[in-house]
C-alpha cells in the first residue's frame, strides 16, 4: 500500500537527497552508497565487539562457545564463533579488514550481497564443524576469508571489467591472507582460513553467470 505525500514533503525529500548527493533514482537501493554499504559490516562489528566487552567486563567466558568440531555443542558456534575473539589483538586484526572488504562486497556486488554473506557465513562455519581439528575455533577469519576469495574468484569466473579489476585491487592488498592457508602458525585456525577461502571460491563460481550482481 502506498500513502500521498504532500508537496512540501516531497521537496524535502529531493533537498535532502540533493544535499546528500544520492540520485534519485538510487534511492531504492540505498546499499548503494558508501554509507549504505556499510550497515550490514557495521551491525555485525557492533555485535563483535558487544560480546567482547560483556566477555571482559563480566568474566563471562563467552568464548567457549566456538565452534567445537563434530560435538553438538559446537554447533552454536557456527552462529556465534565469528563473533567471538580471544583478545584485543585478535579483534583489532580482523575489525578493519572485514569492514573493508564487508562495504566491497555490499557496494559492488548490492544485489546479491546479503547472499553471499550468509552462505559464507554459515558455510564456512558448517565446513570447520564437520572437518576442523578438535579444538575450539572462534574469530571471524574465517569469514573474512570467504569473503575476501569471492571477491578474487568472482572476477576470474565472471571475466567483465569491473569484477577482475575489484580482484585485482584484492589480491593487491590482501594478498597476505594467502599465507593464512598454510598450517604453520600455533594457535591459528588454518581451517577456517582454508575452509572459508574454498566456501568463497565456490560462491563465486556459482553466481558468476548471473545476470544482476552490481
Amino acid at each position: 500500500m502506498t500513502l500521498p505525500i504532500e508537496r512540501h514533503n516531497e521537496d524535502r525529500y529531493r533537498s535532502l537527497i540533493n544535499i546528500c548527493a544520492i540520485p534519485i533514482e538510487f534511492m531504492p537501493h540505498y546499499r548503494k552508497t558508501i554509507l549504505g554499504s556499510s550497515v550490514i559490516p557495521f551491525r555485525f562489528l557492533f555485535l563483535m565487539w558487544l560480546f567482547f566487552s560483556v566477555d571482559n567486563l563480566y568474566g563471562i567466558d563467552i568464548d567457549s562457545f566456538g565452534i567445537h568440531p563434530r560435538r553438538w555443542i559446537g554447533l552454536v558456534g557456527i552462529v556465534l564463533s565469528p563473533l567471538l575473539h580471544v583478545n584485543l589483538t585478535h579483534l583489532l586484526s580482523n575489525t578493519l579488514t572485514f569492514l573493508s572488504l564487508g562495504v566491497v562486497l555490499f557496494y559492488f556486488y548490492n544485489s546479491i550481497a546479503k547472499r553471499v554473506f550468509f552462505r559464507c557465513y554459515l558455510g564456512t562455519g558448517s565446513l570447520v564443524w564437520l572437518l576442523a581439528r578438535p579444538v575450539n575455533h572462534v574469530g571471524a577469519s574465517g569469514l573474512i576469508y570467504a569473503i575476501a576469495f569471492f571477491l578474487i574468484f568472482f572476477g576470474v569466473f565472471r571475466r567483465d571489467r569491473t569484477s577482475m579489476l575489484i580482484s585485482i585491487v584484492i589480491i593487491l592488498v590482501y594478498g597476505g591472507l594467502f599465507n593464512g592457508l598454510y598450517p604453520w602458525q600455533s594457535g591459528v585456525s588454518w581451517e577456517s582460513h582454508l575452509l572459508g577461502a574454498i566456501v568463497g571460491a565456490l560462491n563465486a563460481i556459482l553466481l558468476s553467470k548471473k545476470k544482476e550482481v552490481y
